[in-house]
């Protein structure tokens, strides 16, 4: 069903950011991501942008989600909503200067539709940047287990090694440009410094941010 289960969970989704166990790791993924932001003309879209935490942190203007509730959190953040889903985005081809997807690949039916629908929306020299919980990572283990207990959330998920999300944007004409990493310490013994980002795609981080563009551009 469209928008589920963020439907009926977006307002518990939401209250995570504030928790104060949960604020540094948000800043530390918000950081890491803005090390990668471009200089690019609007509009910049988040695909995926849920409550729009990380739009406006990051000055996102225009976000797109099937969850009709989490858009509601969303608008009075200052994101420009629209309801649908990445695997058929509602915008016209080369519309976008820069997209974000932040934990959201993991969520879709089908990413690789999603990358070429990225691909189409995109302006030439535009960019994409992505977020995402490795597989293979402490972190990306530990949601894995969660999905297989019937978590809320994360039992729809899928998650991706960053080499099959690299792999899923190549085939889409993509070519990274450009990574960062964070979240160094596995979730249990976690203390963290929302500074602490590394250049590059780092083993074992529990949080990366990649940045690609189209072949032709580089």
């Amino acid at each position: 069903m469209l928008g589920a289960p963020f439907d009926d969970l977006a307002h518990k989704y939401d209250t995570w950011f504030d928790a104060p166990e949960k604020r540094p790791i948000f800043e530390t993924e918000v950081n890491c991501l803005h090390r990668l932001l471009p200089t690019a003309e609007r509009p910049w879209l988040e695909i995926g942008v849920g409550t729009g935490r990380f739009a406006e942190a990051l000055g996102f203007d225009h976000g797109v989600d099937p969850s009709i509730t989490a858009l509601q959190l969303a608008r009075p953040r200052g994101v420009s909503t629209c309801c649908g889903v990445a695997e058929a985005l509602p915008y016209a081809t080369a519309s976008c200067n820069l997209l974000l997807m932040v934990v959201t690949l993991c969520f879709l039916s089908d990413p690789v539709r999603a990358f070429d629908e990225c691909a189409r929306v995109l302006s030439p020299t535009g960019s994409l940047i992505l977020g995402l919980v490795p597989a293979d990572s402490p972190w990306g283990r530990l949601y894995i287990e969660k999905s297989k207990s019937g978590h809320p959330y994360y039992s729809i998920a899928k998650f991706y090694t960053c080499q099959q999300t690299t792999r899923m944007a190549e085939d889409a004409g993509f070519t990274m440009v450009a990574a960062a990493s964070c979240l160094f310490d596995p979730p249990d013994v976690l203390v963290v410094d929302p500074t602490h980002v590394a250049d590059g795609l780092i083993a074992d981080a529990g949080f990366v941010a990649m940045r690609f563009m189209r072949r032709e551009a580089i």
